[in-house]
C-alpha cells in the first residue's frame, strides 16, 4: 500500500486531530509574527484574509451550477430553494441571538483562559478573532466534504489538505486578530468530529445533493464573513448558521413533493 495512502487511513477523525493541531499551531507562530508587525501590516492581512475567503465561498457556490444539484430540484430552481432556507436560517437565527451567543462564549472562553481583567479591551479583539477563525474554519465546502468522507472510511486526505490551509490561515488571523483563534480549534473538533461521527452511523445514506445544498449555503455564509472581514458592513454570519441545517431539508423535501 501507498504510503501516502496509509497516512490517511491511520484512524476514523484522524483528519481533524491534525486540523486542530495546524490550527494551534499556527496560531502560536501568527501570535510571535504579529507582536512584531505594525497597525497598517496588520490590517492589510485582514484584508486579503477577507478577499480569499470571498473567493473560496464563490468556489463553494459553483455546485448551484453543475449536477446533481442543478437538476435535482424540478424546474432547476435549487438557488431558489437555498435562497429560502438562508432567509428562514437569518430569521432563525437572529430569534435566538446567535451572533450574540458566539461571542458571549467567546468571552466566557477568554475569562476562563485569561482571567477577567480587560485593562486594554482585548475582549473585543478576542471575540473577533475566535468568530472569525470559527467560521472560516468550519463553514465551508472542505470541512464539510473531507469530514463526510473520513468517517466514510474514503480517507481523511481532504481534511488534511485543509488542515495545511487552516494552519497557514491560523497564522495570518492570529497574526491580525490574536490569540482567540487558539479557541477555534476547539470549534473545529467538535464541528468536524460531529459531521465524521454522523457519516459513520448513516454510512451511504448520505445524498451527494444534499450535501452539495449543504455547501452553497455554506458559501454564502462565507462571502458574507469576507465582507465582514473587509469592514464593508458588519453581516452577523453567525445568525445565518441555521441554514446550514434548513438547506438540505428544505431541498430533500422539494425533491420529495416534486
Amino acid at each position: 500500500m501507498p504510503s501516502h495512502i496509509a497516512m490517511t487511513t491511520v484512524f476514523i477523525g484522524f483528519g481533524t486531530v491534525v486540523n486542530i493541531a495546524t490550527v494551534l499551531v499556527g496560531t502560536v507562530l501568527g501570535l510571535v509574527i504579529g507582536n512584531r508587525l505594525g497597525e497598517r501590516t496588520r490590517s492589510t492581512v485582514t484584508d486579503v484574509l477577507g478577499l480569499f475567503t470571498i473567493v473560496i465561498g464563490a468556489f463553494s457556490i459553483l455546485p448551484l451550477l453543475r449536477d446533481p444539484l442543478a437538476t435535482a430540484v424540478p424546474g432547476g430552481a435549487a438557488s431558489v430553494v437555498i435562497l429560502v432556507a438562508l432567509l428562514a436560517g437569518a430569521m432563525v437565527g437572529s430569534a435566538l441571538r446567535l451572533e450574540d451567543r458566539v461571542e458571549d462564549l467567546a468571552v466566557w472562553i477568554r475569562r476562563r483562559a485569561i482571567g477577567g481583567a480587560d485593562p486594554a479591551g482585548d475582549t473585543a479583539r478576542f471575540v473577533n478573532a475566535f468568530v472569525t477563525s470559527t467560521l472560516l474554519f468550519c463553514v465551508g465546502p472542505m470541512a464539510i466534504l473531507g469530514s463526510l468522507q473520513d468517517g466514510l472510511g474514503q480517507g481523511a486526505s481532504l481534511l488534511l489538505t485543509k488542515a495545511v490551509l487552516d494552519g497557514f490561515a491560523a497564522i495570518a488571523i492570529a497574526s491580525a486578530l490574536g490569540a482567540g483563534v487558539l479557541a477555534a480549534g476547539g470549534a473545529v473538533g467538535l464541528y468536524q468530529g460531529t459531521l465524521t461521527l454522523l457519516a459513520v452511523l448513516l454510512g451511504r445514506l448520505l445524498d451527494p445533493v444534499l450535501v452539495d445544498s449543504l455547501s452553497v449555503a455554506g458559501g454564502v455564509i462565507l462571502v458574507g464573513l469576507g465582507i465582514r472581514l473587509l469592514g464593508l458592513k458588519a453581516i452577523r454570519v453567525a445568525d445565518l448558521i441555521p441554514a446550514l441545517v434548513l438547506a438540505p431539508v428544505l431541498v430533500w423535501l422539494v425533491q420529495r413533493l416534486g
